[in-house]
C-alpha cells in the first residue's frame, strides 16, 4: 500500500544508537516508503535540525513525522518531546516514540507530553519491517498531514 505514495515525505529519526538508525533506513526502504530521511543523534540536535540553526540545517526541510527514541545522551526524548510540544512553530509535526523501553511510565509520560504515538522496537527484524510498513501505511496513506495534499 505505500508504494502508493507519489510525493515524498520528510522523516526526521532522532536516533542515538547506529545500529537502530539503520535498521529503520532499512525497514523505510524494504516497505518502499517515500520519503527523505534525516538522522539525528539526540534532542540538542533534532531542535539544531528544526530551528535549521547552523551551517549543518540551515536549509533543513520540515518534518511530516519525527520518529523518537527515548534514551539518549544531552537531551533525552522526553526532555525533546517537552521542548517541541511548548514551541509554537513547530508543535504541529507529529512526534511518534519508536523506542526499546516498554515501561508503561514511559508510555504514559510520552502520550502526556504530546506524542501521537508510541511503537516498542520489536526485537526481530521482520516484525521490525512489519512495525515500520504499519507506521508508513498509517502515517503517510490513511492519514492527512498538513502541507500534504
Amino acid at each position: 500500500m505505500i508504494s502508493e505514495i507519489s510525493q515524498p515525505f520528510d522523516i526526521l529519526l532522532v536516533e542515538d544508537e547506529p545500529a537502530d538508525a539503520h535498521l529503520v533506513r532499512s525497514a523505510l526502504k524494504e516497505n518502499r516508503v517515500l520519503c527523505n530521511f534525516h538522522h539525528v543523534l539526540d534532542g540538542v540536535e533534532a531542535l539544531a535540525f528544526l530551528r535549521r540553526q547552523g551551517e549543518a540545517y540551515r536549509t533543513a526541510e520540515r518534518p511530516d513525522l519525527i520518529l523518537l527514541d527515548l534514551n539518549m545522551p544531552r537531551m533525552n526524548g522526553r526532555e525533546f518531546l517537552t521542548a517541541v510540544k511548548n514551541d509554537a512553530e513547530l508543535k504541529g509535526i507529529p512526534v511518534v516514540v519508536l523506542t526499546t523501553s516498554d515501561v508503561e511510565r514511559d508510555v504514559v509520560i510520552s502520550y502526556h507530553l504530546g506524542a501521537a504515538g508510541y511503537i516498542t522496537k520489536p526485537v526481530d527484524m521482520e516484525q521490525f519491517i512489519d512495525a515500520i510498513r504499519q507506521l508508513g501505511d498509517y502515517w503517510f496513506v490513511l492519514t492527512r498531514l498538513p502541507g500534504k495534499d
